[in-house]
């Protein structure tokens, strides 16, 4: 039951993929404990010179005085070691270890410890786990040195069967081992998903008595976190005995990045008034920064950028990248120009933070220009750059552009082609309704397209209304994902619009079947710096008769205007009254119902869509910022929508 029970009967050799020289062997063999030589003024000197030239960096005239130098000491070798991690030279270290084992320091596990941790820093973990293996005297440091060196290397499942010789060795963990064990289960390049060893760790952690350790469980309420197990993070979270300023940051990321930037904000807020020891930091304010861009919260994110610059932390390029993203995904893209246009110093992150800036209003021609002066600056791309590029492609309508764009990433960067990038290219296809082209994309990757791919083409088909394509997509998602309620209810939005009504309740019954449900659309408006959430189905909410009567009276008179409701959005086959009656209880809609009632006069409304604008929230919504003169800022999931005297800044394309 326990795959701590039972250790495997061998370690797997790995095999160098690099063709690097063979590992450091000797044939002869020396004691195992290490013999103090007899010291000369001789020896003491020339290993004085090798440790002062390690320390100043000088490894190939260090090595060549260590030929000189008949009884090296430990510490002399530890220097040599870190110096060739430290000069990433992989010659001199075979070097080094080749020395070291002919003078009998091959079983010193303090050395062994940095051995390890050089051919980890190199890149070579076959090598790290060579001198793993052939160390009779493993310590918990030994242990603890590879655990690391295979988490870095994404090795993560062989940790698992290294841990088992460990306790069967009857060796104890400490706090170290867990947190990179924990690390293991998401630094993994196997397809098979080490949540299940996770939670064995999370009760071998009880079972010797470590719940107790504030490093042990904040490093395991990460690891829930980037599972997506929020409930399970937020339990761990809230038994720990003690917590620090990192704990704090572990669960508010938690919150953030699976979709609870309510949560974030809140627990940020209790984090302000019980943390008196230690203040937020950067990390916890690039997690707090990324839930107030999620809930268009402006006014709150001003509070926080005003808390950077009282807190000195405007210095820290992560935490610029993330105020410029704040300001963007709030609607105020000229601040986060400004914050970009006064950093001192920019890295890729903070390039890519304005080039989605721009992607996400919708001014793809800008991004294109700030990638341009990017790269003038001698800043290489990076993966998530093109992503960004292609997305603000995408949503532009640049379909040439973005073409040559996807082509340059192998051509000029030499980088190669991700899953991410095809579906983006995919979506640029799709929405430009050359939907033939997109398939022919899919059809010649030479990577397993994935659930983002076809999720992709499912959506292009969604707005083009293409049967055939949305089958074809939506068959291979069932089986991929076959959990996800999007991907059916995308389908059956697909059937509902061609009229094909049978086949909308064959999609609801498989829905029904699987135990599935349709992801409920909520919104989310900030109107004097408190932030009001309102779900679609939401009987409970206090404002909600208010805001219906008002949309009802609101929709009357917008018929006299020529609004047409856009029953085809509603996947019930009722009649048109009772559609009519279904859309005016959408969550956006309802937000901007209160925006209007509670706002004063001439401020712009802020709205955030946890899913898609629908097509009839979109045409209410250009009827409202017309006849009531009201700028109303909608972010969905796909981009940022600005109406304004009855025009979208999206010109209907999304």
């Amino acid at each position: 039951m326990w795959l701590f029970c039972q250790p495997p009967r061998t370690i797997q050799q790995f095999r160098n993929p690099h063709h690097h020289p063979s590992p450091p062997q000797s044939h002869t063999r020396h004691p195992t404990s290490v013999t103090l030589r007899p010291s000369t003024n001789t020896t003491t000197n020339t290993n004085h010179l090798i440790q002062s030239l390690c320390n100043k960096g000088h490894i190939k005239q260090a090595i060549q005085v260590l030929t000189q130098e008949p009884n090296p000491t430990q510490r002399t070798y530890e220097l040599l070691i870190l110096s060739c991690a430290a000069a990433n030279s992989f010659s001199d270290a075979v070097t080094v270890n080749r020395r070291l084992i002919d003078d009998g320091f091959d079983e010193d596990p303090f050395l062994a410890t940095k051995l390890i941790d050089m051919y980890s820093n190199l890149g070579c973990i076959e090598y790290a786990r060579k001198v793993f293996d052939e160390m009779p005297n493993r310590t918990i440091y030994v242990y603890n040195a590879f655990f690391r060196a295979l988490t870095i290397a994404d090795h993560g499942l062989d940790v698992f069967g290294v841990f088992c010789y460990m306790n069967a060795d009857g060796i104890k963990p400490d706090r170290f081992t867990y947190t990179y064990v924990l690390k293991a289960c998401v630094a993994s390049d196997s397809s098979v998903s080490l949540l299940p060893k996770g939670k064995e760790i999370h009760a071998h952690i009880l079972r010797h008595g470590f719940e107790i350790n504030v490093h042990v469980m904040t490093t395991l309420v990460d690891m829930y976190a980037r599972f997506g197990c929020v409930s399970q993070a937020g339990y761990v979270f809230n038994q720990m005995v003690s917590k620090n300023v990192v704990s704090w940051s572990a669960m508010i990321a938690c919150y953030a990045k699976n979709g609870r930037p309510f949560d974030a904000l809140q627990l940020f807020g209790e984090m302000m008034l019980e943390v008196h020891d230690s203040t937020p930091n950067a990390v916890t304010m690039v997690s707090v920064l990324q839930a107030c861009g999620a809930l268009a919260a402006l006014e709150q994110g001003r509070l926080l950028h005003a808390y950077i610059l009282r807190r000195g932390l405007d210095s820290v390029l992560p935490v610029l990248a993330s105020l410029i993203t704040m300001y963007a995904r709030c609607g105020d893209l000229e601040v986060g120009k400004r914050v970009f246009d006064q950093m001192v110093k920019r890295d890729v992150v903070s390039w890519n933070a304005m080039i989605s800036s721009y992607g996400m209003h919708g001014f793809g021609e800008r991004a294109i220009e700030v990638y341009n002066e990017m790269v003038s600056n001698k800043i290489a791309p990076s993966p998530i750059t093109f992503v960004s590029l292609l997305g603000a492609c995408s949503h532009s309508g640049l379909v040439d552009e973005g073409k040559n764009l996807f082509e340059s990433i192998t051509r000029d960067h030499n980088m190669r082609l991700t899953v991410e990038h095809y579906a983006c290219m995919v979506d640029l296809l799709g929405r430009a309704n050359r939907l033939d082209e997109a398939a022919k994309i899919i059809q010649d990757m030479r990577i397993e397209p994935g659930p983002k791919v076809w999720g992709s083409l499912l959506g292009s088909c969604r707005i083009h209304c293409n049967v055939e394509l949305a089958e074809r997509a939506s068959k291979r998602l069932f089986e991929l994902e076959p959990t996800n309620a999007g991907n059916y209810v995308l389908l059956a939005e697909i059937y509902a619009e061609a009229q094909l009504w049978d086949e909308v309740s064959k999609v609801k019954n498989l829905l029904q079947t699987r135990g599935l449900q349709k992801k409920s659309g909520c919104s989310w408006i900030e109107v004097k710096k408190k932030i009001y959430s309102f779900e679609s189905v939401d009987e409970f909410n206090p404002h909600v008769e208010q805001l219906h009567a008002f949309l009802l009276k609101l929709s009357m008179e917008m018929k006299e205007h020529g609004y047409q409701p856009k029953t085809k959005v509603v996947l019930y086959d009722v009649d048109e009254m009772e559609k009519e009656r279904i859309l005016l209880g959408h969550s956006e809609k309802l937000a901007v119902a209160f925006g209007l009632i509670n706002s004063s006069r001439g401020e712009t409304i802020r709205i955030t869509k946890n899913l898609r604008l629908c097509e009839d929230c979109h045409s209410v919504t250009k009827f409202v910022s017309k006849f009531a003169d009201r700028e109303i800022l909608v972010r969905d999931v796909n981009r940022i929508h600005r109406f304004k005297d009855g025009v979208c800044s999206c010109g209907d394309y999304w």
